[in-house]
């Protein structure tokens, strides 16, 4: 859930070493696979997955795994370079903000007609719209994770929030109620909200039943100006403005601070965040560890959890790939519930099945599994990383709209011209 930017070009000029697989051929002059290799990224799955499904690929079909750890700087250079030899790694794993690039290249194996063998009836449905391009799938999803909103449960107690609110009604007044209790300090935030929590944004957004963007004929136009999704910004607003005592800072993100580094201080409530997120601040200040939890993030429908966007990862099949068969094969056995269920164990919601008791054994794993089937991706096109990776629209939008330098008509108006502009 790193690095997903535009495909860098001029990439072959890198020096990056990348081994062919082992082949041999036999007497009547066919390819006899020995060797496949596999590029997961730093961090996706756990060691006791991977060894465990390399040993029993290898001794189910006497095919070596050559397991490759990939480092996520610098990542779409290497695979740039990787996917225009003639030997490339047999799978890879790639950022599911980054699978339609490569798709558009040509440079992975449409895998549609296989989809079944890989489980497809289970497919997280964010991510495999993150892998279809023009109705044919470049991959299989491997695993997700979902934004929630992680709390003190010492502080909510404290307030009289007996339960996790689950209207975003309901959020507001715990909001109100936090800041009502904690009034004698004046830092202290019930909700930590940046102004340019985009990807927070687009939850609001969807909720709302509006969109960045739609595609028709081919041709994508920018959709922020819509009354729905006014409304999302409009909601972002509210809870922006009774997040704080003092307010945060409306043209900063959620990484400038970290925001785990600033929940960790003992003055923040509540944050909208990822698992690691809090495992940071966690690590940051140990006696959060048994002080926090985490609930989706409401929808305006009570009892409803809004849509998320999903971050996360697909693996997929060079297109140049010699041992395409072998490949298939390693990818069917990863998408059996032996190795989603360890998946989900990991921390992750699994890419190809729906069981997540794994994951829902505790706070933040719960709130991701009952969240993540509602979730979202990004308009799946090439042209999004201009949109991502520039000078991003929505993150303007808001920084304009919160602090007045902007209606709300005008902001979302700039911003949706400017989506069209970059993916026209």
């Amino acid at each position: 859930m790193k690095g997903w930017r535009g495909l860098a070009a001029g990439a072959a000029a890198l020096a990056v070493a990348v081994t062919g697989c082992g082949t041999s051929t036999n007497s009547g002059g066919s390819t006899e696979t020995k060797e496949i290799t596999v590029w997961l990224m730093d961090g996706s799955a756990p060691t006791t997955l991977t060894d465990a499904l390399n040993k029993e690929f290898e001794s189910a079909n006497g095919i070596k795994v050559k397991y490759e750890v990939q480092k996520w700087t610098g990542i779409q250079e290497k695979l740039t370079t990787a996917l225009a030899s003639s030997t490339p790694p047999d799978i890879i794993e790639l950022g599911n903000t980054q699978t339609a690039s490569f798709a558009d290249q040509g440079t992975l194996a449409d895998v549609t007609a296989d989809a079944s063998q890989f489980n497809s009836g289970e497919w997280l449905g964010g991510l495999k719209d993150s892998l279809t391009l023009n109705g044919k799938q470049y991959g299989v999803p491997f695993y997700a994770a979902n934004r929630t909103v992680i709390y003190r449960t010492d502080l909510l107690q404290a307030a009289g929030v007996a339960q996790p609110p689950t209207s975003r009604a309901e959020w507001l007044d715990a909001i109100n109620k936090l800041k009502a209790a904690n009034a004698s300090n004046p830092d202290f935030q019930a909700l930590y909200l940046p102004g340019q929590s985009w990807y927070f944004l687009l939850s609001l957004i969807w909720d709302e039943g509006g969109d960045i963007a739609k595609q028709d004929g081919g041709k994508w136009t920018g959709t922020l100006d819509t009354p729905q999704a006014k409304a999302g910004f409009e909601a972002y607003k509210a809870l922006y403005d009774a997040s704080a005592t003092k307010k945060v800072p409306a043209d900063i993100d959620e990484a400038k601070p970290q925001q785990m580094e600033v929940f960790g201080t003992g003055n923040v409530g509540m944050m909208v965040g990822l698992p690691w997120e809090l495992a940071g601040a966690v690590k940051a200040k140990p006696d959060l560890k048994d002080k926090t939890a985490a609930f989706p993030i409401p929808s305006k429908k009570a009892g409803s959890a809004a849509p998320v966007f999903l971050g996360g990862s697909n693996l997929a099949i060079p297109a140049s790939s010699k041992n395409a068969d072998a490949a298939k094969k390693y990818l069917a056995l990863l998408s059996s519930k032996k190795y989603q269920d360890m998946l989900a164990e990991g921390g992750a919601v699994p890419g190809t099945s729906k069981d997540t008791a794994k994951l829902a054994t505790n706070a933040i794993g719960k709130a991701m599994a009952d969240s993540s089937p509602n979730g979202k991706v990004t308009p799946v096109t090439p042209k999004w990383a201009a949109v991502e990776a520039g000078q991003n629209p929505l993150k303007d939008a808001l920084t304009a709209y919160l602090t007045g330098a902007k209606s709300l008509d005008q902001a979302t108006k700039d911003a949706s011209e400017a989506v069209t502009k970059a993916m026209g």
